[in-house]
């Protein structure tokens, strides 16, 4: 018994007893890793006692050791959370549903518990010696009233009568008296419209990517009953396709009638329109509107509080991820309660946003660009619409435009522009120039995110990859459209590069939308030019295209042929009675196959004198345009051999792909002559298989007693992969010949190990007749970098042999325009480095780099002057089967348990071998010259 003398200090902290091994993790961890379990499972998680932790499954996934003498009431507080339910129910429901008065008791029907669900929730329990921060916090969102939000003016504009002259469209204003004879001013409040349409389902917006639809009746049930910290909001675009009604009780306001999208049919319309219903604490996080689209919001009933930043100006607490390959935008923003209790408070005055509290019957207006945050104050209904007009269709169409730098620049501003864009900072954007001095550059800053190719925007490894001075950031910068063109990637082929998922639009139908926009608005035609010129690249085209008229004496252009047609990949133009159709979807290869089969097809239906040739164009020309010394050349072709310009470029690369060559022989000797990790023990490899085993990377496999345990890992990641080989190749599918699939279990060995040849040495210890090396598994043309030279510095080391310079190899004054040429400085991207057999970094190389050019690999080899395996057994069998001698056997069996479709990059090269019979038959084809090789002492 305590003192009674001594000072109270309040029950004791259960947290560390009750949570064992997991005390070390913060309260917000433990919930988010609770959100990977079902619901059934997290509702059994919560009755676990001392008496039942070592006996259920789900604890022993978590690794949790708890205490033996304290009962997991911890446990049982985070498991009950309503913001836990909310996301496990909303994670696991798709289509209608009905909220039930709690989210356990809501998530616990869902799994179709039945009489289970009554005794899975329990009486509820209450507990002392349990502090939290972060569910207090929690609890207290979902609580909280918003009375003390005044109906305040704020110091957004706010405007009667305003005229369409005196209206420009880049800033923010609050319009009054625009819907005063609207219907929807008196029918549009949740008694009326329960009347009306109670069991018209509507689309609900949450946290996920599932679809989630309530009846209206159920809705406004659920608004009545929940206490959610973030509530389930209608945010529906096609409330006018299940509601029609609903569209007659309003109209598109004088002000905003203009709308580029009109001319697309209804079906082919992005959406464009959302009727909006939420209870108080429910709202729209920060956000930037899709496609830099701007937007008016009419609030019918209710009260709704705005707070809006300038273009490019991020606010406190959110964080902007560009998918560096396609220009995905996704935007990490708390929730809109959460940012006005937990970050507006930390802002300076100076810092604060524009801000105003919308009253029914107002309507405001959110240019294109801008940030805007909001927060339903008290049951509001709203309808809202996003448009394209001659203020912000520019600025559209450069957001869809292929790329990703010009996309962060538009939403995060200067925060995205690297250190050597500076210079063109300074003279763009209207600054002082001593804000822009880099003593500024560290006080203090914030980060754009830019995320790579299929990472997952939350759990990814995303790096910071630039961060600015926050004074720019504060003062915002100049959302100018010729200021933010200058971002965009000039090199980028628009009708080859990725389309941003996040597009509201696809790229067929970009090109059909300008297209009508071109026809059916001429007056506009200078205007829909430029967007095109930034979406389609279509100023480049037109380059194109005037070289080809000129080459072909075709009639000059009028103005409106100057816009492609259709929605082709390959841009189409109409020239009278003449067409004009330039390759250049997926590059030079397919461009070059695309033209050949059409001129052969042209060819064939004129030799056999078909009736096709009534109704089919007839060929006029064909050739080659490119671009050499800043200029457009054209060459004829007819499609029947090698056009001459392929050939010539070619020849005259060569000595540059032969430096590539011996740069690589010799950088990878450097690799591979890396000293190996200490030895490796059992027990140690044997750890590293049970997690790669758990996390599915690979399966077990018999124990090889013989093999040395730094190579056990490799043999059983290929063991593994070779169990799986007639599905992996048939994932591929055509053009690889079904009777080589058929023949492949045959070809490979029943054990990998086999290719390793062990034997044991005058001290019986096994050992590998093959040498253990780090690999990187990836060089390939995009992990290789190229830099330009014009002298003798384009050779270093290996290089500068003699033999390079009397055959010719080294390039002079004369070779290519001003003496320049290129050369391999750096090898990149270690992710993926490994240890395993050398040959297997030989595939990359000879494949993509070499493209299957045996001189080549020739020349690298070389160079590279290393055994691929130990002379003790080079010209051994193993079992009597010689193919295990043959180098080329190695590298076939690595190729096809590749990851990677390696046999579809063979077939792409060798064709002859899409009718092969024998895995033989394509060894000895593409990796025949490695046999040749015998390493050097």
């Amino acid at each position: 018994m305590e003192n009674s003398d001594s000072p109270s200090v309040g029950p004791r902290d259960r947290r560390p007893d009750a949570l064992g091994d997991l005390r070390v993790l913060p309260d917000e961890v433990i919930c988010a890793i609770l959100e990977f379990l079902t619901p059934r499972d997290v509702a059994r998680v919560a009755c676990v006692s001392r008496f039942s932790a070592l006996s259920y499954p789900p604890l022993l996934l978590l690794r949790i050791r708890f205490s033996s003498f304290v009962e997991i009431r911890v446990m049982y507080i985070l498991c009950n959370e309503e913001p836990l339910w909310m996301s496990l129910c909303l994670h696991r429901v798709n289509g209608p549903f009905q909220y039930k008065g709690s989210w356990k008791k809501t998530g616990l029907l869902l799994e179709h518990t039945n009489g289970e669900s009554e005794e899975l929730l329990g009486k509820q329990l209450r507990f002392d010696g349990f502090n939290s921060w972060f569910l207090y916090k929690r609890l207290y969102r979902c609580y909280t009233t918003l009375d003390s939000f005044n109906f305040d003016k704020g110091n957004v504009e706010r405007n009667e009568n305003l005229s369409s002259e005196d209206f420009d469209g880049k800033k923010p204003v609050l319009l009054t008296g625009l819907a005063d004879a609207w219907p929807a001013r008196h029918t549009w409040t949740t008694d009326q419209l329960l009347m009306n349409y109670r069991d018209t389902s509507f689309k609900i917006s949450q946290r996920s990517s599932r679809k989630i639809s309530m009846k209206f009746k159920d809705y406004v049930s659920y608004m009545k009953l929940q206490h959610d910290e973030d509530p389930l909001y209608i945010f529906d675009d096609k409330f006018g396709e299940v509601a029609p009604g609903l569209l007659k009780d309003y109209n598109v306001p004088y002000l905003f009638r203009e709308d580029y999208f009109d001319v697309l049919d209804k079906d082919q319309r992005p959406p464009f329109r959302w009727l909006i219903i939420g209870p108080e604490r429910s709202g729209a996080s920060w956000h930037v509107d899709p496609a830099l689209t701007s937007a008016w919001n009419t609030l019918l009933c209710g009260r709704k509080r705005w707070a809006l930043y300038p273009p490019g100006r991020v606010p406190l607490g959110v964080t902007v991820h560009v998918n560096e390959e396609d220009g995905d935008v996704n935007i990490e923003a708390p929730s809109s309660l959460q940012w006005w209790l937990d970050f507006y408070p930390l802002l300076a005055d100076e810092d604060k946003p524009i801000e105003c509290t919308q009253l029914p019957g107002e309507t405001i207006f959110v240019p294109s660009g801008w940030w805007h945050c909001v927060l339903n104050l008290e049951t509001t209904v709203a309808v809202t619409q996003n448009f394209v007009n001659s203020t912000n269709f520019e600025f559209v169409c450069l957001d869809m435009a292929p790329g990703y730098r010009h996309k962060g620049v538009c939403r995060a501003g200067l925060l995205a522009v690297d250190d050597g864009s500076f210079e063109d900072i300074e003279n763009n954007v209207p600054y002082v120039k001593n804000d822009l001095s880099h003593s500024n550059l560290s006080r203090k800053e914030k980060r754009l995110r830019i995320l790579e190719t299929g990472e997952d925007p939350k759990y990814g490894r995303a790096e910071n990859v630039v961060s600015k001075n926050y004074n720019l950031w504060k003062h915002g910068f100049s959302y100018d459209i010729n200021f933010l063109s200058m971002f965009l990637d000039k090199e980028r082929d628009h009708y080859n590069s990725p389309w941003s998922s996040g597009n509201c639009m696809g790229q067929r139908e970009m090109r059909e939308w300008l297209y009508r926009l071109w026809v059916g608005k001429p007056a506009m035609r200078d205007l829909i030019w430029k967007g095109a010129c930034l979406a389609l690249d279509a100023g480049r085209l037109l380059e194109c295209l005037l070289e080809i008229c000129a080459f072909h004496n075709f009639p000059s252009l009028t103005e409106f042929q100057r816009l492609p047609v259709g929605t082709g990949s390959n841009p189409v133009y109409l020239l009278g009675d003449c067409v004009v159709k330039i390759f250049v979807e997926d590059g030079l290869e397919a461009s070059l196959y695309g033209l050949g089969t059409e001129l052969e097809f042209h060819n064939l239906v004129n030799k056999a004198n078909s009736p096709l040739q009534n109704h089919i164009p007839q060929v006029l020309g064909s050739g080659i345009l490119y671009l050499e010394n800043g200029s457009y050349k054209i060459v004829p072709w007819d499609g029947s051999t090698v056009p001459d310009v392929i050939s010539k470029r070619n020849t005259l690369e060569s000595e540059d792909v032969l430096k590539l060559a011996s740069f690589l022989g010799e950088q990878l000797r450097h690799l591979h002559l890396l000293p190996r990790p200490p030895h490796i023990s059992s027990t140690i490899v044997e750890r590293e298989l049970n997690v790669h085993h758990t996390n599915g990377s690979t399966e077990a496999a018999p124990d090889n007693l013989n093999m040395p345990a730094e190579w056990d890992f490799f043999i059983r990641t290929l063991n593994k992969k070779k169990n799986n080989v007639s599905s992996h190749l048939k994932k591929w599918g055509n053009p690889l010949p079904s009777t080589l699939i058929e023949k492949v279990d045959e070809y490979i060995p029943d054990d990998f190990a086999k290719l390793l040849y062990t034997f044991e040495d005058e001290n019986d210890a096994r050992k590998v007749c093959k040498p253990l090396s780090w690999i990187h598994s990836d060089i390939m043309d995009d992990n290789i970098h190229m830099e330009p030279c014009g002298d003798n510095s384009c050779f270093s080391g290996a290089s500068k042999d003699a033999d390079l310079v009397d055959n010719g190899y080294r390039n002079s004054s004369d070779d290519t325009e001003e003496g320049k040429s290129w050369r391999p400085s750096h090898i990149l991207d270690f992710s993926d480095l490994s240890m395993g057999d050398p040959i297997y970094d030989l595939i990359p190389i000879y494949l993509d780099v070499f493209r299957g050019d045996p001189f080549l690999f020739k020349r690298f080899l070389e160079s590279y002057k290393l055994p691929l395996v130990r002379s003790l057994y080079q010209h051994k069998s193993v079992e009597g089967d010689d193919k295990f001698g043959r180098l080329s056997y190695y590298a076939m069996c690595y190729c096809i348990v590749h990851d990677e479709n390696i046999l579809g990059a063979i077939l792409s090269i060798w064709n002859e071998l899409q009718t092969a019979k024998s895995w033989e038959e394509v060894e000895q084809t593409v990796w025949g010259e490695l046999n040749n090789y015998k390493g050097f002492p």
